[in-house]
């Protein structure tokens, strides 16, 4: 960020009302901040309409490249200086009053149109601390009609396991991941989102490389139906995790559409669609799903669910249907117990395959927690034939053992070094193949992740 001063120009001024009516003026303070930020806050206070004459803003020069939006809104009754023509370029502001304006725009933003309230939302975000501390509610911003919230994360990650391709430079993955958020109406949501990843044994010009991969995971729309919004459309591609606890047998890019109704205790959801990931691409699946929330909700209580699928036009090599069953349960003010079952029907000749997984974790690494952590272990039981696809789970395909079965024990550490980004470590050990096969080397993955 550039904490360059600002130039007199682009300081501003504005005084403020109590209850009574009466004008007050705010102290005066030091900004440290992005220029471009402070222009945007210029052109984004919202106290009124007033009438103004030509070249209304004296203090912000007409051939500033601030001027002609700070025209354009006063002009539109969205903007006004300190006396109603003035900015005051003789004084400094700080942070907490740059909040205060932004206050004042948010509660007036029905006057702005959309790129002026993504102006104004841009500014929230940016404040949103000091906004909190003033008692101003930041958290529905993407409920705002007309924004485009841009999301994402970035991965770098090393795994290695000596029997497999990641060894080496092979070990150095890179993924990043975008998301823009466009707010339709009150009710629906368009997502667009694209992945990136490479892997540095990659020795081809980044230029031309095409073994890097570059593609659209996420386009679909959301849409809210019913008074109380309980119940969810979503249709296009979407993230979708085949038995919805842990991703185990597939938690990847989907093509379909689906149907929610939840609340804070109960959910049932009802889809149709087709894989586009991994040993299940193309296969295409209905699934049902059914949960119930207890102990503090859906968003931090435990929980029970059930869910099955049942699949179509699967070559005779895949699963004909499927059932689970999960539980995720909280003890103490840090404790966490999950498991999970798993019944694979399999088609033709192929056997059918038993799925186990459970996990005790203490502790909860928070991305917007700075220094919070945790440790937990896990242990996984998979029969031959009784995985599937792109998994969600942090294990590769040799010790998922899809062919071979396998019975292996993990243990892991997330922490939170810094606001919006974590290191995660993972570390398989007693791996043993339940066939004949070579049991596989056990796998060290550790990972940074940030997220935006």
């Amino acid at each position: 960020m550039d904490n360059s001063p600002v130039t007199p120009y682009e300081y501003f001024f504005l005084p403020h009302c109590n209850e009574a009516g009466k004008t007050i003026i705010i102290r005066k303070g030091v900004l440290t901040m992005n220029k471009k930020l402070l222009a945007s806050l210029v052109a984004t206070m919202a106290v009124g309409a007033t009438a103004f004459a030509a070249n209304p803003f004296v203090d912000v020069p007409a051939d500033s490249w601030a001027y002609n939006s700070v025209v354009e809104l006063a002009n539109s009754g969205i903007i006004q200086g300190v006396d109603g023509v003035h900015f005051q370029g003789d004084r400094n502001i700080t942070r907490y009053e740059a909040a205060e304006i932004v206050a004042k725009a948010m509660a007036h933003e029905d006057r702005a149109n959309a790129e002026q309230r993504a102006l104004i939302n841009k500014l929230a975000d940016e404040f949103s601390d000091e906004l909190n501390n003033l008692g101003v509610r930041v958290s529905n911003l993407e409920e705002r009609v007309g924004n485009v919230k841009l999301t994402g994360d970035a991965r770098l990650r090393y795994m290695n396991q000596n029997d497999t391709s990641n060894k080496n430079d092979g070990s150095w993955q890179f993924r990043t991941r975008l998301r823009a958020n466009a707010r339709i109406n009150d009710r629906a949501t368009a997502v667009l989102g694209v992945n990136f990843n490479t892997n540095f044994a990659n020795s081809d010009a980044a230029s031309d490389s095409d073994k890097d991969k570059f593609f659209v995971d996420r386009a679909y729309v959301d849409y809210k139906l019913g008074g109380d919004k309980n119940w969810d459309v979503m249709v296009g591609r979407y993230d979708y995790e085949l038995g919805n606890a842990s991703g185990i047998q597939f938690g990847d890019n989907f093509d379909g559409a689906q149907l929610k109704y939840a609340n804070d205790k109960f959910a049932a959801t009802a889809g149709y669609g087709k894989f586009k990931e991994g040993n299940l691409n193309n296969v295409k699946t209905g699934y049902g799903e059914l949960e119930g929330f207890f102990g503090g909700g859906s968003a931090a209580g435990s929980a029970l669910g059930a869910y099955y699928n049942s699949f179509h036009t699967a070559p005779a090599d895949r699963p004909d249907d499927l059932w689970g069953a999960y539980a995720s349960i909280n003890f103490g003010k840090k404790w966490n117990v999950f498991g999970e079952y798993e019944k694979v029907n399999n088609m033709g000749s192929t056997s059918d395959a038993d799925v186990f997984l459970a996990k005790l974790q203490y502790g909860k690494a928070k991305f917007t927690q700075p220094k919070s952590w945790d440790l937990w272990v896990d242990y996984l039981n998979a029969e031959k034939n009784g995985i599937y696809g792109s998994t969600g789970n942090w294990r590769t395909d040799k010790l998922l053992g899809q062919t071979h079965g396998i019975e292996t024990w993990g243990v892991g550490a997330d922490y939170t070094f810094a606001k919006n980004a974590q290191f995660q470590v993972f570390q398989s050990f007693s791996s043993k193949a339940k066939d004949d096969t070579k049991d596989p080397e056990e796998l060290t993955r550790a990972q940074f992740v940030f997220v935006f």
